[in-house]
C-alpha cells in the first residue's frame, strides 16, 4: 500500500475554479409587495354588544359535559329564576387534643340475640380478615373469652365445615357454624371484689398515657403480657377487671417479653384496635429501646440484618440466626447506636427495631458479640463476671413508642428506667438525659 502524499501547504494549493455567478436576486424594493395593512380585506363587522344578546344562549360546560352547579347560563339573566345558594367557607378542623377530646355520642344498635340452636352465618366484607375469636366477640358482645375458647377447642365452631382455631383469619363469604351460646353475666357495672380492686389499682399505677381510645402502660419487668404454661398472672388477664357492661375489655395491640420493661400499647375500643394494628402492620409505629450490653460495638452505629428462626427444645425456645429460605425463617432488621460507655466494659446502647420478631433485639445483639446484660437465653460470654452492685436481670427497656393516633395526631409515650436498670445507671455513672443518637436512624 503506497504511502499517502504529504498535504500541500495553503500557499502551494492550486486556485479553485471560479463558481458561476448566481442570477442576481431582485432588490427588496423590486420584490412583489405583500398585503399592505391598508389593502387587507376588512373583516365582517361584529355586532354591537347590545345585539349579541339576541343570540341563542350557549350553556357553559363543566366537568363531564354538564353545566357547572350553582352557575347561571350565559345570556340575559332570568329575574324569576332563584339564585344559587352561596357556599359557606370550609371550616378548619381544630387539632386533636387528647385531654379535651370528648367522643361523639353513638347510636348503639340492639345486640344480636344469642343462638339457642345451631346456626350458620356468612362472613361479611367488613369482617374480612378478622380473627375467629374477635368475630364472635363482635357478633355477640358479652360472650366471655373462656366460653369462646371452649367451643373452639371442642370443634363446635366450624368454618366452611372444618374445625377452626381461635387465631384463624376469616374471609368474606365463608360460612361459620355457630353452636348454641350462653351469655355470661357481665362483670362491669357492679362493685369489684377486693382482689379485682387491687388489680385495677395496679393497672392504674402503670398508666403513662390514656384517653378514650388508647392506653399506654409502663409494664414492669417480670410481668408476662399473655398467659402460657405455668403463667397465672399476666396483663391480658388483669385487663378483665376493665371489662365494661357490654362485655368488652381493652385489647393488646403488641407484646413485650416477660423480662422486658417499658411501653405497652393497649386499645380500649374495637375501632382503636383495628387502627393501631394496621399501623404496626404498615410499620408506621416507631419503637425505641434502651439496653446495657457487654463491650463496645464497632462501628458505634450500625444496622443488623439477619434471618431468624425459632428453635425449640424440651427445656427452652430461642431464636437462632438462619439463612434465607430456611423453614420458618423471617427477615429481621435492627438499628443500634452507642449512647455512652463505662470503662469500655459496659455500654449503653439505643435500639430501633424495624421489624417485630420474637426476641429480635436480644438475638441480634448476641449475634454481633455484644449480648444484653442479664439475658438468661442469649448471654453466653465466657470468663465474664457481672460488676459488683448490678443485678443479674435483663437490662432491656421499651423506652419510647411513637404511633399515629386512631383519630388523628400522634401518640408519643416514654417510660422511665425500671428500678434495676436505674440502679445500674447510677452505679456506672451513666446520664439518662443524654442525647439519643438513634433518633437519626432510618425508619426502614
Amino acid at each position: 500500500m503506497s504511502a499517502r502524499p504529504p498535504r500541500a501547504r495553503s500557499s502551494e494549493r492550486p486556485e479553485r475554479a471560479e463558481r458561476p455567478e448566481r442570477a442576481e436576486r431582485p432588490d427588496r424594493a423590486e420584490r412583489p409587495a405583500r398585503f399592505d395593512r391598508a389593502e387587507r380585506p376588512q373583516r365582517a363587522e361584529r355586532p354591537e354588544r347590545g345585539d349579541r344578546a339576541e343570540r341563542a344562549p350557549r350553556p357553559e360546560r363543566g366537568f363531564g359535559g354538564k353545566p357547572p352547579r350553582g352557575k347561571p347560563l350565559r345570556g340575559k339573566p332570568d329575574a324569576a329564576a332563584p339564585r344559587a345558594p352561596r357556599r359557606e367557607p370550609k371550616r378548619e378542623r381544630p387539632p386533636f387534643d387528647p385531654e379535651t377530646f370528648v367522643p361523639e355520642p353513638k347510636v348503639v344498635a340492639e345486640p344480636v340475640p344469642l343462638p339457642t340452636k345451631v346456626e350458620t352465618v356468612l362472613v361479611t366484607p367488613d369482617e374480612d380478615g378478622m380473627r375467629v375469636d374477635r368475630f364472635l366477640e363482635g357478633r355477640f358482645p358479652g360472650l366471655s373469652f373462656s366460653h369462646i375458647q371452649r367451643i373452639v377447642r371442642k370443634g363446635e365452631l366450624r368454618v366452611n365445615g372444618k374445625r377452626a382455631d381461635s387465631k384463624d383469619r376469616l374471609e368474606a363469604g365463608q360460612s361459620v357454624r355457630i353452636p348454641p351460646l350462653k351469655l355470661d353475666t357481665p362483670k362491669g357495672g357492679g362493685e369489684l371484689s377486693e382482689a379485682a380492686q387491687k388489680t385495677m389499682d395496679a393497672l392504674k399505677a402503670m398508666i403513662i398515657f390514656e384517653d378514650a381510645d388508647v392506653m399506654v402502660l409502663n409494664k414492669p419487668a417480670g410481668l408476662a403480657v399473655q398467659g402460657g404454661s405455668g403463667t397465672t398472672r399476666h396483663v391480658d388477664l388483669m385487663l378483665e377487671v376493665m371489662r365494661d357492661a357490654k362485655g368488652q375489655k381493652p385489647r393488646l395491640v403488641h407484646r413485650l417479653d416477660k423480662e422486658t420493661a417499658g411501653c405497652l400499647l393497649i386499645a380500649k375500643t374495637r375501632f382503636a384496635a383495628t387502627k393501631l394494628t394496621g399501623s404496626f402492620r404498615e410499620r408506621s409505629a416507631r419503637k425505641i429501646y434502651w439496653a446495657l450490653v457487654a463491650g463496645v460495638p464497632k462501628p458505634k452505629q450500625g444496622r443488623i440484618s439477619t434471618y431468624l428462626a425459632k428453635e425449640e427444645s424440651e427445656d427452652d425456645t430461642i431464636m437462632r440466626i438462619a439463612q434465607h429460605g430456611d423453614e420458618g425463617a423471617s427477615h429481621a432488621v435492627t438499628y443500634y447506636a452507642v449512647v455512652e460507655t463505662s470503662a469500655t466494659k459496659l455500654v449503653w446502647v439505643s435500639l430501633k427495631p424495624v421489624t417485630g420478631r420474637t426476641h429480635q433485639l436480644r438475638a441480634h445483639m448476641a449475634h454481633i458479640g455484644h449480648a444484653i446484660v442479664g439475658d438468661p437465653k442469649y448471654f453466653n460470654k465466657e470468663n465474664w463476671q457481672l460488676p459488683g452492685g448490678l443485678q443479674n436481670r435483663l437490662h432491656l427497656l421499651a423506652r419510647r413508642i411513637v404511633i399515629p393516633h386512631p383519630r388523628g395526631g400522634v401518640i408519643d409515650a416514654t417510660a422511665p428506667l425500671p428500678p434495676h436498670m436505674l440502679q445500674s445507671w447510677n452505679l456506672l455513672g451513666l446520664e439518662a438525659d443524654r442525647f439519643d443518637p438513634i433518633d437519626n436512624a432510618p425508619e426502614e
